[in-house]
């Protein structure tokens, strides 16, 4: 029976992903063929009482076999890494021009929000044949975004952002599922990839209630925490200018500069005395345990989109 039957290939890499996968087993189930083999033939051929030559080999001989024996392992072993590697770099290339969804992972439930302020729970649309981007970030502990269907995996960890690409080819509904334990209710932490044709999904999206979208949500949010009465030009405490400032280098009070990326934001919101911006005083107060993991994407979003990208902070 085709594997096919039994597990679809419902995305671009899957194909490419099964048949690295089962090279591999092709190749494990040969060397332990050979490997258990030996043993055996070894084990009737040198038994007790036989009359098998046991002289050792020629020492020129020996050196001979030992060497193309550990070179041909070696030459094996790099390619297949190669492989498998070339494979892992072509799963994390970004697209030019992704559908960004942002997903909070938390206990016992996955948080979905589309572009335009559309949430799901349990449950992703997507369209057909086109490259979506999921921007992940849990709220408690370690979770796992797993879709069999089409063979991706990635590790949700608190604290850091996670980003996931892949291309649906076929229409269908998918399971989702969390492969990491994450607490009593983890086997619970289930939902569905609803794939639909892109006429289909335009006509679901415009049904769903839009909402705040995820920026504007973000720039509320900037003026009911107080940030603006710091980081505003207006400001009655100096503070960085946050117009602009994403993807821009940042000098901090240490000699170091970062970029101003998704990561380095979240940790001024949580941990702002760790990197201080030149210039200015470890003043601000954490924002940890005060705005939940949904806040702080909402703040990147709006940080993302926040005045002139090219303009320096």
């Amino acid at each position: 029976m085709d594997h096919a039957a039994l597990l679809p290939e419902a995305s671009q890499s899957a194909h490419h992903i099964d048949v690295l996968f089962f090279s591999l087993t092709a190749a494990s189930t040969a060397i332990v063929i050979l490997v258990a083999g030996l043993i055996i033939g070894f084990s009737v051929h040198y038994r007790r009482g036989s009359k098998a030559d046991r002289s050792a080999l020629p020492k020129l001989l020996r050196r001979e076999f030992e060497t193309g024996w550990t070179l041909a392992t070696l030459l094996a072993f790099l390619a297949l890494f190669g492989w498998a590697a070339a494979q892992d770099f072509s799963l994390q290339r970004q697209p030019s021009d992704p559908m960004e969804v942002h997903v909070v992972a938390k206990q016992w439930m996955w948080k979905v929000q589309h572009e335009g302020g559309q949430r799901e729970i349990d449950a992703l649309h997507v369209p057909l044949d086109r490259p979506v981007r999921l921007v992940m970030n849990s709220q408690d502990v370690i979770h796992s975004f797993f879709v069999p269907a089409f063979r991706i995996k990635q590790d949700v960890v608190p604290g850091t952002t996670e980003r996931l690409v892949f291309r649906a080819v076929e229409t269908g509904t998918f399971r989702l599922m969390c492969a990491e334990y994450c607490g009593t209710r983890h086997s619970a932490m289930t939902g569905k990839i609803v794939v639909m044709k892109p006429e289909d999904y335009a006509a679901w999206l415009a049904e769903q209630p839009e909402g705040d979208a995820l920026a504007e949500r973000g720039e509320g949010l900037y003026t009911t925490l107080g940030c603006s009465g710091c980081h505003a030009q207006t400001g009655t405490i100096r503070a960085p200018d946050l117009r602009g400032v994403y993807g821009n280098p940042v000098p901090l009070s240490d000699g170091r500069i970062v970029t101003a990326d998704d990561e380095y934001l979240r940790d001024s919101i949580l941990e702002p005395r760790r990197d201080v911006v030149a210039g200015f005083q470890p003043i601000m107060p954490s924002f940890a345990g005060k705005v939940s993991e949904g806040d702080i994407v909402a703040l990147l979003a709006w940080l993302r989109t926040n005045g002139d990208e090219g303009e320096q902070p």
